[in-house]
């Protein structure tokens, strides 16, 4: 359990890799531009 178990956090932080231990995390819009996008003025 440490940086070479892919299982583990420590591990997919090493290797640069996600799943279900290590969730992307989705980006957060301003609230701006989900109005803008929501009324359709988005270029």
């Amino acid at each position: 359990m440490g940086k070479g178990d892919r299982r583990t956090k420590r591990g997919k932080i090493f290797r640069g890799t996600y799943g279900n231990t290590r969730p992307k995390k989705k980006k957060k819009r301003k609230a701006a531009d989900a109005a803008k996008r929501a009324k359709g003025e988005a270029s």
